[in-house]
């Protein structure tokens, strides 16, 4: 394993914040370390609690890292296609999303042992957990998009909801019976209640373009949407947009620290993250843009540690085809090079909260 120490990453000028920076700013560190490993990636979960725990998916199967070292502490095989990872700290129980067989594995949080496999359906993706109404949410590309609700207990299926979108991203929890849906397709939020398991408003985010990853904060009451260039802050009593961020392209999830009333929303087309203060319910303000590693898109929050994750893996240069093959068909991705390193990315804060 190979640990490189960047402490570059400190304060911007301030030409490159929405405020001047005031002297004793926070600022930020990173380390990386290569994990190895095969496999490419779509969604990283930091695990609730402070185990320190970080899932990585792994194209078919997902890497245990302890996010203090690097160490990889286990690996959970069989989930061909797998993107995201949800807990269900009260059942004891993970769940990941599996494209490649259109399955939910249901492990075991201690052992990391398979319990089951839960067969849902096409497009499965996006997942989290809504701990207030005890449910592990799915959000699936399908023809509808929908969302699923499992029994975090049993697995077992409780409820499908029709969205509006073939391509609903990250979902969020309000604690009080409502689940928020980003719609990448449509440009919107939908409103899920929990109890009737249907689907009560749908929110125009504009200036918000494709947004994907979500948080909620019950404190004031705010959505924040990570979406590409700008993303939105929107009030989840009237579906307002109250206030945009200026970040980067290719953003595919966003995380949020409560305690330090940080967002941090990962710009894949840059290789950076941005971190944003909220200031007020309706005032946020970009601290810092913190170099990270290419193409990391989606990212992880531990609200215990205060540290942040990305991941991505980095690739050699593709073989040269033969010369007889034909071109990539439009809109696919031609041949890959192999993987010659795994960056696990932590950013970690210093100094007083700006």
């Amino acid at each position: 394993m190979i640990r490189d120490l960047l402490t570059a990453v400190a304060l911007l000028s301030a030409a490159s914040l929405s405020a001047p920076l005031l002297a004793g700013a926070q600022t930020f560190t990173v380390e990386k370390f290569d994990v190895k490993g095969d496999g490419g990636t779509d969604y990283i979960a930091a695990e609730p609690g402070g185990t320190g725990r970080v899932f990585v998916s792994r194209s078919n199967h997902v890497m245990v890292i302890d996010g203090a070292t690097g160490k990889v502490l286990g690996d959970i095989l069989n989930c061909p296609g797998v993107h995201g990872i949800g807990f269900a700290p009260r059942a004891g129980h993970g769940f990941t999303t599996n494209s490649g067989d259109q399955a939910v594995t249901m492990f075991d949080l201690k052992t990391l042992a398979v319990i089951r496999q839960i067969k849902v359906g096409p497009g499965l993706d996006g997942i989290m957990y809504d701990e207030a109404d005890d449910k592990i949410i799915l959000t699936n590309h399908s023809r509808p998009g929908t969302l699923t609700a499992l029994d975090p207990k049993s697995g077992d299926i409780v409820a499908t909801v029709e969205l509006e979108d073939t391509a609903p991203e990250g979902a969020a929890a309000d604690g009080r019976g409502r689940i928020f849906v980003n719609n990448e397709g449509t440009n919107t939020i939908q409103v899920i209640d929990a109890k009737t398991w249907k689907a009560i408003a749908s929110w125009p985010i504009a200036p918000c373009d494709g947004p994907t990853g979500i948080a909620y904060d019950k404190a004031s009451n705010r959505i924040f949407s990570g979406c590409s260039t700008t993303s939105v802050v929107v009030d989840a009593a009237t579906g307002k947009v109250v206030a945009a961020i200026p970040n980067g392209t290719r953003v595919d999830a966003l995380g949020w620290d409560p305690a330090k009333k940080l967002i941090f929303i990962p710009n894949g087309g840059e290789g950076n993250v941005t971190v944003v203060h909220q200031d007020s319910p309706d005032k946020y303000r970009v601290i810092a843009t913190v170099a990270t590693t290419p193409g990391a898109k989606t990212i992880a929050v531990d609200p215990v540690t205060h540290n942040a994750y990305v991941f991505q893996p980095q690739r050699g240069p593709a073989p040269a085809p033969p010369a007889d093959a034909p071109p990539p068909a439009t809109g696919r991705r031609g041949p890959q090079g192999p993987i010659i390193a795994a960056w696990f990315v932590v950013i970690k804060s210093a100094g007083p909260n700006p």
